[in-house]
């Protein structure tokens, strides 16, 4: 007989075997109000398909296993390739095939085509966030691609393939591609203008889409196993924008010389890395000298996908954790039972709604192109705040589990662990606030459409009409600015969350949130909710249901 000193009781199943799309009301609810219903079925697959047990297990599988550098071959060849867990290339395969790097550059994408594509982005995120690097950075380059029409009809053909091949070859020999970037270098950091990187002409020709010659470093490169690059460089007359593949156009691998893989605190299946140029080829995208107004086309795409990537956390966090306190009993009753956990959880559930529906609805600004003054200076503020709140919800969301929430076995420390890192990418919170006064100082007309799109809600909720008007005072009050700035983006963000959901939300999310975050009634930690909140309605609504085991599952399919 096997032996045994207890029986193992109290403790939840795993949350595996769930849909990501049908479980998750505030998604389901965005995807209706987008009217994309050719997109329902696709999305109510994908979202089973990710939440299959088996799949789930291929995001911890690529997180345990992180990539590996190979600078030379076994005969003292230089390489520079990267190695990856099959987990890893199974993720990427299922995101591709999705087109979460790039439905909305296909040819005729159908309408609602980046709200789709911010779904399926935010459903995988909740599996592994590892593979949203170089998803992400494909789906942004094709922006900043179109300043220079013949590199644009060169590469984005390959990179909108919906095929994975991470083969090292030329990329003409391959069934489709991936884009990365690198722009800070070791002594500038977020700030490109003290980059060193210089370029020369390769030939006598200069200029927009010619041939040059780099020279420098590069401290953060991520996604170095990509097929292609944007990073910025110095000619004569400023800071510039190149484009760099692997592949020089000879057949050649390219002087792209990774110096070594970054040791992350998070973000561990992907690979980011230190680089150097030695004479590297590369190709002028955009006006010489207008480096970073060609490559923020580039980066406000990243920025938007750093909120959805920080929306996917906190909804697979707060998942867990109603998940957890619906299976664990203590003192008698289930967690789900106990007043303070209930109010704990639904204040994580308002959070994280707000979080979902500002991500989707911010997609829905870059499906018109009368909206872009909005979603320039409205994906600056959400990336701020939403990003800003992922960290702190991550670790009430853990604390819920108690101590089986901090041991590895838990989907927990990694979640934590990721949580900080899109308020890095792209521009820290500092940067972020300084964007959004350069933007409304500089662009009155992304002011005018953030005021006019926060008027909307007025009238619907007074804690709301009254945070407004404090915002207009804040605004109109120009002393000490940059010193405020954070105050004022706050106020912006919470103004936004409150309006969208006082618009779309049920009304219990909507008013909880309203007293909560605008009413004063609240306290500074999670879970401080005031007496008369319908906890039952925010609970419900956010707690992701189990199929049955013996559920058939939608089969694979190309997307």
């Amino acid at each position: 007989m096997p032996y045994e000193t207890h029986e193992v009781l109290n403790q939840p199943p795993p949350l595996a075997g769930y849909n990501l799309f049908t479980s998750d009301a505030p998604l389901r609810d965005a995807i209706l109000r987008a009217g994309v219903d050719w997109a329902r079925e696709r999305l109510t697959r994908y979202g089973a398909e990710l939440g299959a047990p088996e799949f789930i297990d291929q995001g911890r599988l690529a997180n345990e296993h992180p990539p590996r550098l190979r600078t030379h071959d076994r005969y003292g060849r230089r390489i520079d390739e990267v190695e990856f867990h099959p987990a890893y290339h199974a993720l990427m395969t299922k995101g591709v095939a999705a087109r979460v790097h790039a439905l909305p550059w296909i040819e005729s994408p159908p309408a609602g085509a980046h709200t789709v594509r911010v779904a399926q982005h935010y459903m995988l995120t909740q599996i592994e966030a590892g593979v949203g690097c170089p998803l992400t950075m494909t789906f942004a380059g094709p922006p900043a691609l179109r300043k220079q029409p013949e590199l644009a009809d060169e590469w984005i053909p390959r990179l909108v393939s919906d095929e994975y091949d991470p083969r090292m070859i030329p990329p003409e020999r391959k069934r489709g591609c991936l884009m990365g970037m690198a722009m800070t270098e070791k002594q500038g950091g977020s700030d490109v203008r003290a980059n060193t990187t210089r370029a020369a002409p390769a030939s006598s020709r200069e200029g927009p889409g010619a041939e040059y010659l780099l020279t420098g470093h590069k401290w953060f490169c991520s996604a170095p196993m990509c097929d292609v690059f944007l990073t910025l460089a110095h000619t004569r007359r400023g800071l510039t924008c190149f484009l760099v593949p692997r592949w020089r156009p000879d057949g050649v691998r390219n002087n792209l010389r990774i110096q070594r893989l970054k040791d992350k605190l998070g973000n561990r299946s992907n690979a980011s890395s230190e680089i150097e140029y030695d004479g590297t080829w590369a190709r002028m995208v955009g006006d010489e000298g207008r480096g970073i107004p060609t490559i923020i086309e580039m980066v406000n795409h990243t920025r938007l996908d750093c909120v959805v990537g920080s929306a996917g956390i906190m909804r697979q966090a707060v998942a867990q954790a109603l998940h957890h306190a619906r299976h664990r009993s203590a003192f008698g009753k289930r967690l789900i039972e106990q007043p303070l956990m209930r109010n704990v959880l639904a204040d994580l559930a308002l959070e994280s709604e707000a979080a979902t529906t500002t991500a989707l609805w911010l997609a829905g600004t870059y499906e018109r192109e009368d909206a872009r003054p909005l979603s320039r200076v409205a994906t600056a503020i959400a990336k701020y705040w939403v990003c800003k709140r992922c960290p702190g919800l991550v670790y009430e969301a853990l604390e819920c589990h108690g101590g089986a929430g901090y041991v590895e076995e838990s989907i927990m420390p990694r979640l934590y662990r990721e949580a900080p890192l899109s308020s890095i990418w792209e521009g820290s919170g500092n940067v972020m606030c300084l964007d959004v006064l350069r933007a409304m100082s500089r662009e009155p007309d992304s002011l005018a459409a953030l005021l006019a799109e926060l008027a909307r809600a007025r009238g619907a909720d007074r804690r709301l009409d009254a945070h407004l008007d404090r915002l207009q005072a804040a605004l109109a009050d120009q002393r000490e600015l940059q010193h405020r700035a954070r105050a004022i983006v706050e106020a912006l963000a919470l103004a936004l969350q409150a309006g969208l959901l006082v618009r779309l939300a049920p009304a219990p999310v909507a008013d909880a949130f309203c007293a909560a975050r605008l009413g004063g009634a609240s306290g500074l930690a999670y879970g401080a909710l005031p007496p008369g909140v319908e906890l039952d309605a925010i609970l419900t609504r956010a707690t992701p249901e189990l199929e049955p085991r013996d559920a058939e599952r939608p089969p694979e399919r190309e997307y």
